[in-house]
């Protein structure tokens, strides 16, 4: 796994699209898209406790602590490293240039902060900079995909791996040894941890909980440790070995990672807030995991048409992260469907508005996807 990232393509110098990578996106942007709202409405409406506890899954915790609900955006950056090894591969194959494979990526970059900078602030205030929120999700996937490329076409496998390792240890050094201004060192409370502290000196504009936000400026490092994981993936999902030896490196990958993640947690909490090297290594443990399992079922054992649902979602992950956020789709399920749904007791009405929102939604992406519409950046 030394060899140069070139030299792991098949001898057509082409990258086969993995079926599984396109499920799996999919099914992490059904979570955004109104599929984990769907799930957390459930919550005190069946009378089952298991479905109780599977909606509790879906509210962030306050601080520290872990639900589902925190995997989304980690799975995200995860699988954009994924890609981004096969697009840099295949890229490399075809004779294009690094500085031009970057220059593409750092373009990328630009849009995506923009286009996060605006989803934030809409409507934007631009002559009051200072009300501006720049820290975005899509500002993140941006920044962290174009370091990730930058790393993958200069440093091998195993380099990579080390690089996010120091990194994630750097960073747990950093916030329990450095002290803060009034607060001292090791404080990891949301009043008095080193990230808040850097964020509010340093970071431009407007700050998500006045005094923090978890996508400002510190948290980038751990975050971009997901991606350089990810393309960690990618490798091993490259065709240059059986099909036996990635699932068991993917699943070993996946195990390390958990595993790392809840003994970290005894000294450094898992907090998605602060981006803490437990949360990540548990997500990359998770994303390596969930990625294995979708490549046996959907690429290797050949079931693909289940995963049908989920790419047609997963083919148009950015035209849908921005339609929830500018279009209300649930108010056009209310005006379609509230004459089926309002016979049913009340307290079921959000649940039904919201599977309807849904339908909507997949509906638009299923249009898209027949016309061979598949906007990308």
């Amino acid at each position: 796994m030394e060899t140069a990232s070139i030299n792991l393509v098949t001898n057509e110098n082409k990258v086969k699209r993995l079926a599984s990578m396109d499920a799996l996106r999919g099914f992490d942007m059904l979570m955004i898209s109104g599929g984990g709202s769907f799930i957390y409405l459930l919550g005190g409406k069946t009378g089952f406790a298991w479905v109780d506890a599977i909606s509790a899954q879906f509210v962030h915790p306050e601080w520290h602590g872990f639900t589902f609900y925190d995997f989304i955006f980690p799975l995200f950056l995860f699988l954009a490293g994924t890609s981004l090894s096969f697009s840099l591969t295949g890229g490399l194959a075809r004779g294009i240039s690094k500085s031009a494979l970057l220059s593409k990526t750092f373009k990328r970059m630009l849009i995506l902060v923009a286009l996060g900078i605006f989803d934030k602030n809409a409507p934007i205030d631009i002559f009051d900079p200072a009300l501006i929120r720049y820290g975005s999700v899509l500002g993140r996937i941006g920044l962290a995909t174009f370091i990730g490329a930058i790393l993958y076409m200069n440093f091998s496998f195993t380099s990579r791996i080390w690089i996010a390792i120091s990194t994630l240890i750097l960073y747990y050094l950093s916030l329990v040894a450095i002290p803060v201004p009034g607060c001292g060192a090791g404080d990891l409370s949301f009043e008095g941890n080193l990230v808040g502290w850097f964020d509010r000196s340093f970071m431009p504009g407007k700050l998500k909980q006045g005094t923090y936000d978890e996508l400002a400026l510190l948290t980038q490092f751990p975050a971009i440790c997901l991606t350089l994981f990810g393309t960690i993936a990618g490798d091993i999902l490259l065709p240059n070995q059986v099909v036996g030896n990635k699932l068991r490196q993917l699943f070993l990958c996946g195990l390390i990672g958990i595993v790392t993640g809840l003994f970290w947690d005894l000294v450094f909490p898992i907090n998605k807030h602060l981006w803490s090297s437990s949360f990540i290594m548990l997500t990359t443990g998770m994303a390596f995991t969930m990625l294995a399992t979708f490549y046996w079922v959907i690429d290797v054992k050949g079931f693909k048409k289940w995963a049908f649902f989920f790419q047609v979602i997963g083919m148009n992950s950015l035209v849908i992260y921005l339609a929830v956020r500018f279009i209300d789709f649930n108010a056009s399920s209310k005006l379609l469907f509230e004459g089926f749904y309002k016979y049913a007791p009340e307290r079921w009405h959000e649940v039904f508005n919201a599977l309807g929102g849904f339908v909507i939604v997949w509906l638009f992406l299923y249009f898209l996807y027949r016309n061979k519409i598949f906007v990308k950046v």
